[in-house]
Formats: C-alpha cells, structure tokens, sequence
C-alpha cells in the first residue's frame, strides 16, 4: 500500500482498511487542526488508487471495512469517486463498510440524486466535522461552514440514505463562550439528527493558529469542569431522535459509548460522578495529548 505523509483516520475505523484518494483537505484553514497542514489538496491518479486496491486484495484475505483517506473525499467529482466505489465493491465483495470524511459543504453541493449514486454504489458512512453550532465560534474557528449549511448538508445525507457521523468539540468555544457553544451545537443536533455523534474535548495542537491565541492569551481554554459540563449538556438536551454516541475519544475525561436517549441516564450519572469527584476539576486546563 502506498501512503504519503501523516495518514490520519477516526479512533472507530482501527480496524478498516485505509485508501489513500486524496491528499490533504481542501479547506485546511481550521485554527485547531493541523493535520494536513503540510500537505497540498490533490487527488491521485486513479491508476494509483486502483493499484493500492488490487495490492490490497493480495495480501488480505477477508476485508470487512474500508476507509476512504486524506481529508474530505467526498469533495471530489461524483463520476471519479464512483469509479473508486466501483472497483472497491467488485474486489472485496464481502466489505461491509465503506465511509469516509466529507465536509458538511462537500455534502450540500452535491446533488440528491448524486448522493443517491454513491449511496447504491457502497457508501455507507461520512464522517464530518461540525465541531460547533454557534455561528461565532464557527467563525473564530475559521470552519468555513455556517448552521444553515450544515443543515443543508445534513438534509441531503438524510434524503439519499447516507448515515453521518458529525464530530464535535467540548472547549472549543473558550472559556467566554462555552455555555453559546454548547446549547448552539445540541440546537443544531436536535435539528441535523445525525445517526451518530462523535465528541471530543478540544486539544491544543502545536503550531497551529489556535495554539498561538493560546500562547498570546486571545483564546482562553474552557476549564475542565466547563468541559464536563458542556457534555452534561448535550446528554440532558439531545432530543428526538435517536443516534449513537461515541464519547469515547481518549481525550475526553468520561469515556461513553452507546445508544441514546436509551444510555442518557447512564452516561449523565457518569458525568456528574465525575464533577464531584475527579481531580481534574480542580486544573485550571485540560491536558491532552496531541493527535
């Protein structure tokens, strides 16, 4: 398999094979990421990625699950990614699974019908990253997506059939606006009903603008007591619908994962056992491991 520069892919995909399709993220603007800072968005040629594949069939006997990389391979033109799906479908007949990352906006530019396409041609899942349903911490994060668009593109995924799981960040709104952050992103959940949610809390990675704000002290970083908080919040709040929660990222203070509203009283329980007890309420800062 060929792979260029870091390859990054959700903690839930440990265990999917990873197809390298594009290079990079074509928006690679967002203060808090750096993963694909050193990379120029590019596609590959498709002679490469059908190389990969065809060198993957040899050494696997059984593949259950594939994972399409870098950044938002959903960005790319319909018919390309089709021929992608295609070939991925007739050489590993028994996968599953075929998801990838794709922007909220990679979503609401395509159309249904299109979506529709790639849905019967074996994609499954789209990972995207919402990150915040405040407009102001959307924009301080530079995201490039507002409500309304990712709304947009939610709806889209809903009406071809494609599930999404939306990513969110507990802290990313600061100290100073945790509490818009928060009841913003659950609004816009309750709205989106994504199928599943993935939340995380916020690391500051190094050399990144956001790590900068830090430095400077123009972002001040949620305390952790605000982090759990946040996440009562979304748990007490999420209405409606019903997802699977994955808040198991290794950053988070509280590990959950399952099926809400069913696991709701579980996970709070959880939560509030947390914020009378850890120690880490009493920090100042949540200290976390970069990507």
């Amino acid at each position: 398999m060929y792979y260029e520069g870091k390859i990054y892919r959700p903690w839930m995909e440990a265990n999917s094979l990873l197809i390298q399709t594009t290079l990079g993220c074509t928006h690679n603007k967002c203060t808090f990421c750096d993963m694909f800072r050193e990379k120029r968005f590019r596609i590959r040629k498709i002679e490469e990625i059908f190389k990969d594949i065809d060198r993957a069939r040899q050494t696997f006997p059984h593949i259950r699950s594939i994972f399409l990389i870098d950044g938002n391979v959903l960005a790319l033109k319909t018919g390309f990614l089709l021929k992608i799906l295609d070939k991925v479908t007739e050489t590993f007949p028994e996968c599953a699974k075929i998801a990838l990352y794709a922007g909220l906006n990679d979503l609401r530019r395509k159309s249904v019908e299109e979506l529709k396409e790639l849905k019967r041609a074996g994609l499954t899942l789209a990972y995207t990253g919402l990150e915040s349903g405040d407009p102001v911490t959307l924009e301080r994060i530079k995201k490039g997506l507002t409500p309304e668009q990712a709304e947009k593109g939610m709806a889209r995924a809903k009406a071809a059939g494609i599930d999404l799981l939306a990513s969110i960040i507990f802290g990313i709104g600061g100290r100073d606006r945790s509490r818009e952050h928060i009841v913003e992103t659950t609004r816009l959940l309750n709205v989106m009903k994504p199928e599943q949610i993935a939340p995380m809390a916020l690391t500051i990675q190094p050399g990144t603008e956001l790590a900068k704000q830090v430095e400077s002290g123009e972002f001040i970083q949620a305390t952790p007591l605000q982090i759990l908080e946040e996440e009562k919040y979304l748990l007490e709040n999420l209405s409606g619908f019903e997802t699977i929660y994955r808040g198991d990222h290794a950053n988070n203070i509280v590990s959950s994962k399952g099926i809400l509203p069913e696991s709701r009283e579980l996970f709070i329980g959880k939560i509030d056992h947390a914020i009378a007890n850890h120690p880490v309420t009493e920090h100042d800062v949540l200290m976390t491991s970069p990507w």
